[in-house]
């Protein structure tokens, strides 16, 4: 805007000289107002881009992809599908992290801990999780992590405890997932022990033998692997260096660079 006023301004000057004016009187008070508007005013913040730790380059935020995700977030939120869930949860557990991340965890459902925190992943399982990610170089929010369940499957009756979703629960609740990977676009899922690959792929599972092989799913990459809670019960190296090679896979995947120190884990 400030520089459309001025070469139209010098413009006018211009036309003015060829006419013979040689002096114009300008009021003190607009020129004030002129410089008060062309100045920015500074916050004494420094803003700079935001980089993307999968390309070294700055993240272009402009596709509308915030709106999309929060207007199917208000959807969720009113979501009544599944009555006996709907009158049980405490909180939705939408997913958290990066909307523009090119990966994408799937988990299974909210448990106890999740529901009250309204965020996925936020036990002991979740803090495996974040170490997972960590090694990898990257950090919860730089990634996106969510469930194939919005709500915690409800369990009357126990106070205490977790328990499956059933596959009817998975099917009514899979289009919610559906739209969250359309929306973020991720280059590569990774989900997290049988129970998600179940809801995803709305078949029977064989985690043992899937894990560490990329399956796709609507054209996107989809890595198998163990749930962290399963790893914290088995709690042998050989699962941990499993979990681990699927990983590396992954980060191969997305041209992340992995260290000596990374590929020699659990070697």
């Amino acid at each position: 805007m400030f520089a459309q006023l001025l070469s139209a301004t010098i413009e006018h000057l211009e036309e003015l000289k060829t006419k013979g004016v040689r002096r114009v009187t300008v009021n003190p008070d607009n020129l004030q107002s002129l410089m008060q508007e062309s100045t920015p005013q500074s916050s004494g913040i420094e803003h700079k881009p935001q980089m993307s730790p999968f390309t070294g380059k700055p993240q272009q935020k402009t596709d509308g992809r915030e709106a999309a995700i929060e207007h199917l977030k208000t959807e969720i939120g009113q979501c009544a599908k599944c009555p006996h869930l709907a009158a049980s949860r405490k909180n939705i557990v939408f997913g958290i992290g990066d909307i523009y991340s090119p990966l994408m965890f799937v988990g299974e459902a909210p448990g106890n801990d999740e529901d009250r925190a309204g965020e996925p992943f936020v036990g002991r399982a979740g803090t495996l999780l974040t170490k997972i990610i960590e090694t990898m170089g990257l950090s919860r929010d730089k990634v996106f992590i969510g469930n194939i369940l919005k709500c915690r499957p409800d369990t009357p009756g126990v106070e205490f405890g977790n328990r499956k979703p059933t596959a009817d629960e998975m099917k009514q609740c899979l289009p919610f997932l559906l739209r969250q990977i359309e929306i973020i676009k991720p280059r590569v899922i990774v989900t997290l022990g049988a129970t998600a690959m179940e809801g995803l792929f709305q078949r029977k599972v064989a985690i043992t033998k899937e894990r560490g092989h990329f399956l796709e799913f609507n054209g996107t990459p989809v890595m198998p692997t163990f749930h962290p809670a399963y790893v914290l019960r088995n709690n042998s190296i050989q699962t941990k260096r499993m979990v681990w090679e699927d990983m590396l896979m992954v980060m191969e995947r997305l041209k992340l660079p992995i260290s000596q120190k990374q590929r020699s884990f659990f070697t």
